[in-house]
């Protein structure tokens, strides 16, 4: 499945922590229960492997989309035990999910959790990352300017912490050419 991003944008995404986000994203992706989403999440899970949420935040984060509106309770799953509400998002909260999963990351720090959890989150649903890789791309690249620019005349500790920026954005820029998918030739 090669599916793009929808063409609606939502006029300014909520602030919501990681956590969050990564919840309304499995939801809007597929319906499930708590329980199914922290086994998601855990640390042998799928996400878990990139960044772990405990089951706690897991349960906190379904009851702060709900207040928000942006997933709903679709029903229970039986079983022998306690019954497990099933969540889905909601239209608002798809179109959010989908939006800021296409979005790049910010900061270079942010490259390890949340840009890793998005191209997990697009690789789970068939969708080409190439889109959100040309765009973290052009959020790197004048960070990358700017710190060698700033380096040229530091001193001292200053330009220790420079070059550690430098080293971890020039080193994020090869991971993203790694992985970014070939385009083909145009004859």
């Amino acid at each position: 499945m090669n599916a793009q991003p929808p063409a609606y944008r939502p006029a300014s995404l909520p602030e919501m922590p990681l956590p969050e986000w990564l919840v309304l994203a499995i939801l809007s992706q597929q319906h499930a229960h708590g329980f199914a989403v922290a086994q998601l999440t855990a640390s042998g899970g799928d996400l878990g492997r990139v960044w772990q949420i405990p089951k706690a935040v897991v349960y906190r984060a379904i009851g702060r989309l709900l207040d928000a509106g942006l997933i709903v309770p679709e029903g229970t799953e039986p079983g022998l035990g306690p019954q497990r509400t099933v969540y889905a998002a909601t239209e608002d909260g798809r179109a959010a999910a989908e939006h800021w999963l296409h979005e790049p990351v910010e900061h270079v720090r942010e490259i390890r959790s949340e840009l890793l959890l998005k191209l997990a989150l697009l690789n789970r649903a068939g969708v080409d990352p190439a889109g959100l890789l040309r765009a973290q791309r052009a959020v790197l690249e004048p960070l990358v300017g700017a710190i060698e620019s700033r380096g040229a005349g530091s001193q001292g500790f200053d330009a220790t912490l420079l070059a550690w920026r430098r080293a971890n954005a020039v080193a994020a820029l090869e991971f993203i050419d790694i992985i970014t998918p070939a385009q083909p030739r145009q004859p």
